[in-house]
């Protein structure tokens, strides 16, 4: 827990814990697989309250994470996936709109983003996301990531990315909006499942999603 807290702390000044009277919103991603509790940061309003919103509607519920890839990410909230038949081509709905970017933090594993289409404005999906599962990162790697979007780390940010792994080559192109603060089993239980061409899982794997507080 206190790596995670750490985590946040890193990636946005203005985090402070992760407990229940805190200031942020909880909400838990629950699977066959476990539960994911996900912190969502104020640092991102507009896809924070989408989230929400989405979510105490039942919007997600039922919904699969239909495209996963082990150590890369567990992506979900397409709501054509909900009764889906086998092997149907998923990852094209959504409610019908787009959220403005609000990048900033970082691909670390666990890290809670809005998945998006190609679009120069890098506007995000208004329903689905993804969860970062990652593997190990290199100093390459972290290098290769900021040279490429010409920003940098810090040291302290790359030291720990070299401990958690994460998908730094996503970072600066997509809203990262939340943290998993529990449920790392569960990530790495997903993300071993197998799946099909297209990175959908043979056996689906369902999610509810219900806003703590």
């Amino acid at each position: 827990m206190l790596q995670r807290v750490f985590f946040a702390l890193l990636i946005l000044a203005t985090l402070s814990g992760c407990g229940p009277n805190d200031g942020y919103t909880y909400a838990l991603i629950s699977t066959d697989f476990g539960d994911m509790k996900v912190k969502l940061y104020n640092s991102t309003p507009q896809h924070r309250d989408n989230f929400i919103k989405l979510a105490n509607e039942g919007y997600y519920d039922g919904t699969l994470f239909h495209r996963i890839i082990e150590g890369f990410m567990l992506q979900g909230g397409d709501p054509d996936s909900r009764g889906a038949a086998p092997g149907a081509p998923l990852g094209m709905g959504g409610p019908g709109y787009l959220i403005p970017a609000e990048i900033g933090a970082l691909h670390m594993k666990g890290a809670l983003a809005a998945a998006r289409t190609n679009n120069p404005e890098k506007a995000s999906s208004g329903s689905q996301f993804y969860v970062v599962h990652g593997k190990t990162v290199t100093d390459a790697d972290l290098l290769g990531a900021a040279q490429r979007n010409g920003q940098a780390y810090t040291e302290a940010q790359m030291e720990l990315y070299k401990e958690l792994g994460g998908t730094p080559q996503l970072d600066w192109q997509y809203t990262v909006f939340g943290e998993v603060v529990e449920g790392y089993d569960v990530i790495d239980a997903i993300a071993k499942v197998a799946t099909a061409p297209g990175d959908r899982p043979i056996e689906d794997v369902a999610m509810t999603v219900k806003i703590l507080n």
